[in-house]
């Protein structure tokens, strides 16, 4: 029996994670701020697919809730790790406070970054190991903090990718466009736009088994990152401002 833990595993695309997983057999180790939506969110899952379920109150944009998390990993055995607890600002730098930049930076790439670092010695040992970084196409545009933060993860992705499949462990960067989780609703994109997380959760594990660096679900957001790949740069980062599709937890 394999287990995946999966941060932000309560509600939108890391939910949609624990469903899938759980569904496949596996069993869950959901990590969230809020006690009672993380006992919510298990005893559904339980319910539904059998599967033994353990629940990490932390909040990984702290060192200390980043330490409890790092523990588990590298006592009990994991062989999945979702990387996906993180969330947007509503205000564009420097209209935010530093604050709420640094905290947002250290939930989107510190948390990840010490929480992969934690699991890799688990997964080299036993020659396998699944690794999935939820970023965002945001992070394949100049689009502020959150957009480079989510290029790192994009970028920290694809290079871990290359030095652990020798290894036996497959990373995949997630990239979603707009994705109808629990985040405000945005009247200006039109519906057809917006993905479900079915959809994107479908996507990757498709991905995840034809061995892809990145996995972006939606035609029109593969033409979407094809266009600014290959747009010059100012015109990528006037397509960016105009409409930055985001992945908000």
């Amino acid at each position: 029996m394999t287990t995946a833990l999966i941060t932000g595993g309560t509600a939108g695309i890391g939910l949609g994670f624990a469903h899938r997983f759980a569904a496949d057999g596996h069993d869950l180790v959901l990590v969230a701020r809020t006690p009672p939506r993380l006992e919510q969110a298990a005893a559904e899952l339980r319910r539904r697919y059998g599967v033994h379920i353990d629940t990490i109150t932390a909040d990984l944009a702290t060192p200390d809730g980043c330490a409890g998390v790092e523990q588990h990993l590298a006592s009990a055995s994991v062989d999945i790790l979702v990387n996906n607890a993180g969330h947007s600002l509503p205000d564009t730098y420097p209209h935010s406070s530093l604050a709420d930049e640094e905290r947002m930076l250290d939930l989107l790439v510190r948390a990840p970054l010490r929480l992969t670092h934690a699991v890799i010695p688990h997964m080299t040992k036993q020659g396998r190991g699944v690794i999935l970084n939820i970023a965002s196409v945001a992070g394949l545009v100049p689009a502020g903090t959150y957009g480079a933060a989510k290029a790192w993860l994009i970028h920290f992705s694809e290079s871990l990718r290359l030095d652990l499949a020798p290894q036996g462990v497959r990373v995949l960067a997630v990239c979603p466009g707009f994705t109808h989780t629990e985040a405000p609703h945005i009247d200006t994109v039109p519906d057809w736009i917006w993905l479900s997380v079915d959809q994107v959760v479908d996507q990757a594990m498709k991905d995840l088994h034809r061995k892809a660096p990145r996995s972006i679900a939606g035609r029109h957001f593969k033409l979407y990152s094809a266009a600014v790949h290959h747009a010059p740069r100012r015109l990528a980062a006037h397509m960016a401002r105009s409409r930055t599709p985001k992945h908000d937890i």
